[in-house]
């Protein structure tokens, strides 16, 4: 049985063209759309792109609608889905109204799908106005029926906060209410869970199941020294591939340079919770 590929982002952190904001003038937008004709370029082949949050900065109707065009012209070019979540940045009625051409409303959004037998299902760990994420109580309820029935290649769960954390980026990073996520997924036919916000590679198990947070496509993040956590110019991507063997991830790493974008106390980041 041939593996199923996917390509993994997350944090793309872009906003609509002439608008304001810390990133506006580093042309985010330009490195979604350069990761994708590399994908192209490179015949990657993925079956799917999943995007984990921090789609934009800021948040605003217009930055969605922008993404939208980003994300439809990227899924044409590769000819598959792209898939998204929600992150710390994102804001749920703008992101319904511009992304997905709704009438604004704050209801979480998740879902499930299936691709060539792999199932994907992507949850909102998003919490308004909060940093920490969360999966609410419902969402946990529908999760559980959904994995009630096995998938004929397992089950993919794409959410914006990990469930794992790197040794340098404070605990509170984590999913808030792990404990709980890792009892409804324990038993079921998750292989796989992806996830964004630290901007860094990590790539463990928890409880079992393999556990990718990728780094930011917009930035990545790294230890400058003992006390400061900096926000570099490196673009990469993750290839994942699931097999009956088990998960894989390879790194692609875009062409580019290593400038500092910003570079702040890592108590900030303790402090961000």
């Amino acid at each position: 049985m041939n593996p199923i590929k996917f390509v993994h982002l997350t944090d793309t952190h872009m906003n609509a063209p002439h608008t304001e904001g810390p990133f506006v003038k580093f042309n985010l937008a330009d490195k979604v759309s350069q990761v994708f004709a590399h994908i192209q370029q490179n015949r990657v082949n993925p079956s799917f792109v999943v995007i984990t949050g921090d789609l934009s900065h800021e948040g605003n109707t217009e930055d969605y609608e922008y993404i939208r065009e980003l994300v439809d012209e990227g899924s044409s070019l590769l000819g598959i889905p792209v898939y998204v979540v929600l992150g710390n940045h994102d804001h749920r009625a703008p992101f319904r109204e511009g992304f997905l051409k709704e009438e604004p409303s704050e209801q979480p959004y998740y879902y499930s799908h299936t691709i060539q037998g792999l199932r994907l299902i992507g949850l909102n760990s998003q919490t308004p106005g909060h940093h920490y994420g969360r999966i609410d109580n419902e969402q946990l309820a529908w999760l559980e029926e959904e994995l009630s029935t096995p998938a004929e290649r397992g089950t993919i769960i794409a959410l914006h906060h990990p469930l794992l954390t790197i040794e340098s980026m404070p605990a509170e990073h984590v999913l808030a209410d792990r404990e709980q996520l890792g009892q409804v997924l324990a038993g079921t036919d998750v292989v796989g869970i992806v996830a964004g916000h630290v901007h860094t590679n990590n790539v463990g198990t928890y409880n079992g199941i393999c556990s990718i947070a990728a780094n930011g496509t917009a930035f990545t993040g790294e230890l400058a020294d003992d006390d400061h956590f900096s926000m570099v110019d490196y673009c990469s991507y993750n290839v994942v591939s699931v097999n009956p063997e088990g998960v894989s991830v390879q790194t692609v790493v875009m062409p580019g340079g290593r400038d500092e974008y910003l570079r702040f106390p890592l108590a900030m980041l303790a402090a961000q919770h």
